[in-house]
């Protein structure tokens, strides 16, 4: 036994040997393949040596070389060779469009002449030797090819290598690697990979040729989608646009027209929900200027985002468009190229200048394609770089919303001042998750005082702090739920906060006096059922959540949950006149794809394939449909995966066949919708759907 053990170091060592003595050709093609990889990521986003990154390179790298087993020794050069050439041509690619763009190419958007004109333009201008230098690998591999031509190598394995053997041992060590990035990713990893809208996150999870196969496969699944069920999808979209119900509520009501010729200013407000209009410690809401400004306007009270993988960028298709996010993937970065009826090109016809800003970078949810594609002006497109900023000011993904308003202020003067009429749209940033900033979002107190008796029967006030978490570090065991909300809390307070430093200053300027500002929460903030349950049923006195057996327990179930996903819509202006037409409260249910089709009306404009409707027309007849075929009415909340549902007004009696028609009006919303997405119909059947409509009223 001894004498094995001292045999087995020589024994492998003669292995490793033998080992790339046999592959040496193969050894050459990963070591320069990796290379390449790595230097791209020194150079870009700089994580050259990061661990994660580096096993899922290498995974890949191995996956692809395996292949080449499958060929004879002689013509394996030529396979190896045009992996490395396809890995180079990728790299000077990215390298050139990350110095444009702070970011990684995608292939749908190179294939479209828009997103790459400025770099075709100055190319030369800004181009490095550090861009060009990976054309040297296929050049080192065919030297290193050159070189074992002269020798027996070639000829040698043609007799010894087990090429079957060595592909699926290759292929293991490859998928074993691989399956570890996949274990060890969170579950933020997989969102964001599977939504592929922050392509620096994933290049730096998940490498360069992963992002860009992912890209592959998410660029042309709505190319092969599309050439199947086209007659199917035009037959059912000329369907639902004809019949006789699609235009029973588009009629005038009292705020037809009132806002014609007044300038629009959108306010997204990232992550903002409704319930914290109602909260408050000690004394202190939690957003107060949010309260004020529904008080001030018309506020809608039960206003529902209808949002998919795409979050923030569904929002903002959905609000545009009247449309539905679509079922597969995120329309601003997989459908992008369609045609779209929307809000900023209705204006730009009445001759209003569009705008779009963002303290984030453009390439964000592919907004820099994307928003000329629904109408904003190019010209006044206003990301990250038109603002001046250091490091310190940026909490998480980019400007802090305190100097991205004040920063935003004179550009919005400027547009007044030049512009005849104007629309257009500001994202904030800061209220986004992970809401781990927290010494930036300033103090909040979020204590709570209570009182304590002792087994003697004295009492005393103890203050517990329990929501709060200290520099966004988690805590043990079930704490990280409480301190999810109070960071959520502590976010939205700052977020209010900056949004009211520029109410004051919209106030106290000079402009805005013909200006409705529409404020909404993009979607909800993604805290679990129990998260948020620690604001409902939390114990002070032992900890834990309450149980049910607890008399002042206050029940939270899923449908409490998903109706609590709500968020602000408010409607506010300076202008006195239109402040007493634009007030009070609106109790309807109502989606954001019922936004443009309301707004519409006031403005005076239409969008003929809006999905949603006028609100003050449909009132308590709404629907309000989400991606997973979950539906809302003002009478019950629909769980299409359970296929039960939660009425929610007490003594109410249904009739046999109310939920069997809104099931079947879901559906056909959501494929209705889809269509027009996948199959670009209304460029290619709208004007027919039109005409059929305008011969039917003529008739």
């Amino acid at each position: 036994m001894k004498e094995k053990l001292k045999l087995w170091p020589r024994k492998f060592r003669k292995s490793i040997i033998e080992y790339i003595a046999t592959n040496r050709l193969f050894l050459s093609y990963v070591l320069i393949s990796l290379a390449g990889l790595l230097l791209i990521r020194n150079f870009t986003i700089g994580n050259m040596f990061e661990f994660e990154t580096f096993i899922v390179d290498f995974a890949l790298v191995l996956i692809i070389g395996s292949i080449g087993y499958f060929v004879k020794p002689k013509n394996q050069y030529r396979y190896f060779l045009t992996v490395i050439i396809i890995f180079t041509i990728m790299e000077i690619i990215n390298s050139i469009y990350y110095k444009f763009y702070i970011s990684f190419a995608s292939l749908g958007e190179l294939a479209t002449a828009g997103q790459t004109e400025t770099v075709v333009g100055s190319i030369f201008e800004r181009l490095k030797i550090t861009d060009v230098m990976y054309i040297i690998f296929p050049f080192l591999f065919y030297f290193i090819h050159k070189k074992l031509i002269r020798t027996t190598y070639y000829n040698f394995m043609s007799f010894v290598e087990k090429g079957k053997k060595m592909f699926a041992t290759t292929l293991l060590i490859g998928c074993l690697l691989l399956a570890y990035t996949f274990v060890t990713a969170t579950k933020t990893d997989y969102s964001r990979l599977a939504k592929q809208w922050n392509r620096i996150y994933i290049v730096k999870r998940f490498g360069l040729v992963l992002y860009q196969c992912n890209d592959i496969i998410q660029t042309l699944t709505p190319k092969i989608s599309s050439l199947f069920g086209y007659e199917e999808s035009a037959q059912l979209f000329t369907k639902y646009f004809t019949s006789e119900d699609i235009d029973k509520y588009n009629k005038k009501n009292k705020y037809t027209n009132i806002l014609n010729g007044y300038n629009i200013i959108f306010i997204h407000m990232e992550g903002m929900e409704t319930y914290l209009m109602d909260l408050n410690f000690n004394g202190q809401d939690v957003v107060p200027n949010v309260k004020k400004l529904a008080k001030e306007g018309m506020f809608f009270s039960n206003f529902y985002p209808q949002i998919s993988i795409g979050t923030s960028s569904d929002t903002e298709f959905t609000l545009l468009t009247s449309l539905m996010p679509a079922q597969r993937g995120a329309v601003f970065t997989t459908y992008y190229d369609r045609e779209y009826i929307s809000l900023p090109k209705l204006l730009k016809e009445k001759g209003y200048t569009t705008f779009s800003m963002h303290g984030n970078l453009a390439s964000m949810w592919n907004r820099s394609t994307m928003h000329p594609n629904l109408g904003y002006d190019k010209e006044h497109m206003y990301f990250e770089d038109s603002f001046e900023y250091t490091e310190d000011d940026v909490i998480n993904l980019g400007i802090n919303d305190k100097l991205f308003f004040k920063e935003a202020m004179p550009i919005l003067e400027n547009i007044e001042k030049t512009s005849t009429n104007y629309m257009g749209t500001i994202i904030t940033l800061s209220n986004h998750s992970p809401f781990t900033f927290l010494d930036k979002y300033g103090e909040f107190d979020l204590s709570t005082t209570f009182e304590e008796c002792d087994d003697d029967g004295s009492c005393h006030e103890v203050t517990t702090d329990y929501l709060k978490n200290d520099n966004g570090k988690p805590y043990k065991g079930n704490e990280v739920y409480k301190s999810a909300a109070g960071n959520y809390i502590t976010s939205a307070h700052y977020a209010d906060a900056a949004l009211g430093e520029f109410f004051e200053y919209v106030n106290e300027s000079d402009c805005f006096n013909n200006t409705v500002f529409v404020l909404y929460g993009d979607h909800d903030a993604k805290l679990t059922r129990k998260e948020k349950n620690y604001l409902y049923n939390y114990d002070y006195k032992t900890g834990e959540l309450k149980d049910e057996s607890d008399p002042t327990y206050i029940d939270y179930d899923y449908y409490d949950h998903e109706l609590n996903r709500k968020t602000p819509l408010i409607f506010w202006t300076k202008n006195a006149k239109l402040r007493s037409i634009l007030n009070g409260q609106v109790d309807y249910i109502m989606g954001m794809y019922d936004v443009l089709p309301t707004l519409g009306n006031m403005l005076g404009v239409k969008n003929e394939f809006a999905i949603g409707h006028d609100i003050f027309n449909i009132k308590q007849d709404n629907v309000v449909v989400f991606y997973n075929g979950n539906f809302l009415t003002d009478m019950i909340y629909y769980n299409n995966s359970t296929e039960k549902y939660k009425i929610l007004k007490e003594g109410v009696e249904l009739d046999s066949n109310y939920i069997t028609n809104l099931i079947d009006k879901t559906e056909e919303i959501l494929e209705v919708s889809n269509a027009i997405i996948v199959h670009d119909l209304i460029k290619l059947e709208g004007d027919k759907v039109l005409e059929i409509k305008e011969n039917g009223a003529s008739e």
